[in-house]
């Protein structure tokens, strides 16, 4: 704008030359110190015309720009505050288009053009603090999506930054309660090794009940004992000022664009948890911005600085003692809960904030993922086999097994096996059988019973005893895949083994047939 304005004044003195003073094109051009065709162009029009750039060639950036493409698209069907920077993006060029050598600056005008339409975000100013350590910490929740068993949720996820060292704890929850809530601060203790002095809020439900004047807060009893349990400080921040705990909205910011972008997949939550701690070793790696010691170099010396942890956890397990019903559940809020107990028997419910734990009689005996919806059943199919033992008829239509099915633990092959053994024994017979090798899932692991059952059908043996042998075989081989002779297979086609029998097709797999 400067130079087109720069422009537009020389040609008013241009034209003001001309016309008042030398008079000729050749002479103002002298004077002036411009081209004669620059004193015509002035003298044909006082605005200077338009000048159109025309497109240059990207000889760099032209090979992946179709990639950079692809990664905007989809991030118009990501969550906003998980899509790619442009940062992101040429750390993925690195990774995954390494032979494409282009730099980060020419990445940035790319994608800048491209996400024109979008505009700029307004930045705040913030003034810079220091922090002794173990003096404070930072929490907060912000939702983030992930892949779980290939459907998309949204996630609650807990984040802790410690304000010395930069250092930060985050952890994913369904819902964000104040059990959770609890929870992750447990957890966060464990992993920084002691307890902050301070701990810096919004005003979260979970700890606040209500906001007076000031910074006078109304806490919820149990934030209150829970906080008296560890021996730390609590303080909130003014309602709508974020800034105020800026160090975590930072690295809120920071943690979902390096581990949450692109969307994670993972089996389940405790995987992605997993996954997330993972990634908060991995950033102890880094060095914050005018800083010489690393995030990881730095906790342990915080560490010292700590309070030290409590000997034992604040009780946040909610306990109940329902009642075993006739369907085989108990109910636990507004849900029913599948438990291998006797129908009328009571028995321990211990809810969690991402689980729901069964025991009875000092044992654990059911363990659940935490549902929060209302009026749901969520039915183990293991916990109904003894009863199954002796109403085979039951399993083809049973909601267990609709459910194993939808969560996918019941593989195809067990279907075919199945089959086979009612084609072998006829439906009651043949379906008690495979009732009888679930059994084996319980006692040995649904892995290998599943390896077992995939490579009895490989091999085109469909006997049941069969299965046993090839999952004993690979627990005794400390569960490495088992590959059998076809030749000792064969033999499990006949009638049932007699014990002389047994043993001679005992021996072979012991001598390192089955390895």
């Amino acid at each position: 704008m400067r130079r087109r304005k720069a422009t537009v004044e020389l040609f008013e003195e241009i034209r003001r030359e001309y016309e008042f003073g030398i008079g000729t094109i050749q002479g103002v051009a002298r004077k002036l110190g411009v081209h004669r065709r620059l004193v015509r162009e002035a003298l044909s029009d006082a605005v200077p015309a338009m000048k159109v750039s025309l497109p240059r060639a990207r000889p760099r950036i032209e090979p992946v720009a179709a990639f950079i493409d692809a990664i905007l698209a989809a991030d118009r069907q990501a969550p906003r505050k998980q899509r790619h920077t442009a940062h992101r993006i040429y750390g993925r060029l690195q990774q995954e288009r390494p032979g494409f050598l282009v730099a980060e600056p020419t990445v940035r005008r790319y994608v800048r053009q491209r996400k024109a339409a979008l505009g700029l975000a307004a930045r705040e100013t913030f003034v810079p603090q220091s922090y002794p350590w173990g003096s404070e910490a930072q929490v907060d929740w912000y939702e983030a999506w992930a892949d779980l068993d290939d459907e998309r949720v949204k996630l609650q996820v807990f984040s802790m930054r410690s304000m010395a060292s930069g250092g930060a704890f985050h952890r994913a929850y369904r819902h964000a309660t104040q059990q959770a809530f609890l929870e992750a601060h447990e957890l966060a203790f464990r992993y920084f090794g002691g307890v902050f002095r301070r701990l810096r809020y919004d005003n979260l439900s979970a700890a606040v009940k209500r906001v007076l004047r000031g910074s006078r807060r109304e806490e919820t009893a149990r934030f209150v004992a829970f906080r008296s349990h560890w021996r730390f400080e609590a303080e909130f921040c003014t309602p709508a000022e974020g800034h105020e705990k800026g160090g975590v909205e930072s690295e809120v910011g920071r943690f979902r664009r390096n581990h949450w972008v692109p969307i994670p997949h993972a089996g389940d939550l405790e995987e992605l948890n997993r996954d997330l701690l993972a990634a908060c070793q991995m950033d102890e790696g880094r060095t914050v911005a005018g800083r010489e010691q690393s995030v990881g170099t730095a906790l342990l010396i915080e560490r010292t600085h700590l309070l030290p942890l409590a000997e034992e956890g604040f009780d946040l397990v909610e306990v109940s003692f329902p009642l075993v019903t006739s369907l085989g559940c108990v109910q636990v809020k507004t849900n029913a809960y599948s438990v291998p107990v006797k129908a009328g028997t009571t028995v321990e419910a211990r809810l969690a904030a991402a689980s729901v734990e069964i025991w009875y009689e000092g044992k654990r005996v059911a363990r659940h993922e935490r549902c929060y919806g209302r009026h749901q059943e969520i039915l183990d199919l293991e916990h109904y086999l003894d009863v199954l033992e002796r109403k085979p008829g039951a399993l083809a239509g049973s909601k267990p097994l609709e459910q194993w099915r939808r969560l996918g633990r019941w593989p195809e092959s067990y279907d075919r096996f199945w089959a086979a053994l009612i084609e072998r024994h006829g439906r009651s017979a043949g379906t008690k059988a495979m009732v009888e090798l679930l059994q084996l899932g319980r006692s040995h692991g649904q892995v290998a019973l599943h390896g077992a059952i995939e490579a009895a059908l490989v091999l085109g043996c469909t006997d049941e005893a069969a299965v046993r042998h090839l999952v004993a075989a690979q627990s005794l081989e400390h569960a490495r895949p088992a590959t059998v002779e076809v030749g000792v297979l064969a033999q499990f086609e006949r009638p049932l083994p007699t014990v002389g029998e047994y043993d001679q097709l005992l021996t072979p797999m012991a001598a390192g047939v089955v390895r």
